[in-house]
């Protein structure tokens, strides 16, 4: 059975998507034959709105509506600690637990293997954000991967020649809910060496 072309360019434009096999993809795309056609134009609407009405905040680099973003531009926010993370998802996060510093997104983490070095990420303006003098900590919010390790190396050592500037990591270890018998080995000598009196 042959597909109409514009089923199927449907269906190649879904598995485009990160997380979205062939399945689902059909599923996804027959979805949107058979519902109203106001839903249809309303998702693509927000999928040309998303790419018209959004910017890079030319502080943070975080997606915005506005340049400066809503969080650099808010008074009521720690200017002296600055959260480096990799991805605007992760600053994301990191508002759920009601961080109230500034954040500094990289937009990667430095992947050989992908041909990401340290210039294909926002390194270079955290460290002019830093030299003003107004940074006091750098929370160093990379992801526990290889390659997060990897950049939160770099960016410590960069930032090292800073005189007063404290630089810190994320805790990991065990998450809350989770039995240590399925925790990894890894997962476990972080949390011993992490601990804190109780």
């Amino acid at each position: 059975m042959t597909i109409a072309k514009p089923i199927r360019s449907m269906i190649e434009a879904f598995e485009r998507l990160p997380g979205i096999g062939p399945k689902t993809a059909q599923r996804l795309t027959y979805y949107l034959l058979h519902a109203p056609p106001e839903e249809s134009e309303a998702l693509a609407e927000a999928s040309q709105s998303l790419k018209k009405d959004t910017v890079l905040c030319g502080i943070c680099f975080n997606v915005a509506e506005a340049d400066p973003c809503e969080i650099c531009a808010s008074a009521d926010r720690r200017m002296d600690v600055i959260a480096v993370v990799e991805d605007p998802l992760d600053m994301l996060a990191l508002e759920k637990a009601r961080f109230d510093g500034r954040y500094h997104v990289l937009h990667g983490a430095i992947s050989p293997l992908q041909n990401i070095g340290p210039d294909e990420l926002k390194i270079r303006p955290l460290l002019s954000r830093v030299h003003t003098g107004d940074v006091k900590e750098i929370i160093l919010a990379t992801n526990p991967t290889m390659e997060g390790e990897a950049t939160a190396m770099y960016i410590a050592k960069l930032l090292k020649p800073f005189v007063g500037l404290k630089i810190t990591r994320l805790a990991r270890g065990l998450p809350v809910g989770g039995d240590i018998e399925y925790a990894d080995e890894v997962t476990l000598t972080r949390a011993l060496e992490g601990r804190r009196e109780y």
